[in-house]
């Protein structure tokens, strides 16, 4: 699938809460892109799309409308079916713009939309290469290699991976042992998420994706 001639990362994420949105700020800081969550599952007075608005500085960032905006926050079949709706992957467009693109993905992804559709088999349509945010944390070397090992099996471009979180070496010199992946960037997240947190990553960030 095409989106124009520009440029299109998709931000996924090995498991819930590990910090794709606040990735996501930072290279849409980084790369003055475009940013677009195709699906919102709860916390619609101050969605994801809101968090990154908020925290970059550049003014030529568009923010493009979710295809779907669910109430519940939990899984978007389970969330939708709450609703008593169908989440369609035919609905979910890419928006059309000539700036580079990012999408952050409504959980990881294994994450089903309806009940034959995962956030896999999109990005599987799509064929847009993948940024894959880590966290450490018990589990994450599993969750992480399992998460690569997907994306290669369906043939699924990757970028490169992004850790956040205060650093445990031995995690993350076992994952990039095993996988053989670009690493990207640390990010260290602080407790108070500021703009000046968001563009200091995203200069450091910034020549990383662009030589990719």
């Amino acid at each position: 699938m095409k989106q124009s001639d520009s440029q299109v990362f998709v931000i996924a994420g090995i498991d819930t809460g590990v910090g794709k949105t606040l990735v996501s700020a930072m290279l849409v800081e980084a790369l003055q892109a475009d940013y677009w969550k195709p699906v919102q599952a709860g916390d619609l007075q101050h969605s994801d799309t809101d968090t990154v608005r908020e925290l970059i500085s550049n003014s030529r960032s568009v923010f493009h409308p979710e295809a779907y905006r669910l109430q519940y926050p939990m899984s978007p079949h389970a969330s939708a079916e709450k609703e008593g709706i169908t989440l369609l992957a035919e609905n979910i467009k890419i928006p059309q713009t000539e700036n580079t693109l990012i999408i952050e993905l409504a959980g990881g992804l294994m994450v089903p939309l309806n009940r034959q559709t995962l956030n896999l088999h999109l990005l599987r349509q799509w064929q847009f290469p993948v940024i894959l945010v880590s966290r450490y944390y018990l589990g994450s070397i599993n969750h992480t290699l399992l998460s690569l090992e997907v994306l290669k099996l369906y043939q699924i471009p990757l970028t490169g991976l992004i850790f956040n979180g205060e650093e445990n070496i031995q995690s993350k010199q076992v994952i990039l042992s095993y996988s053989n992946v670009p690493l990207l960037g640390n990010i260290l997240q602080e407790k108070a998420i500021t703009k000046e947190m968001v563009k200091h990553y995203a200069q450091a960030l910034k020549p990383m994706i662009e030589q990719r």
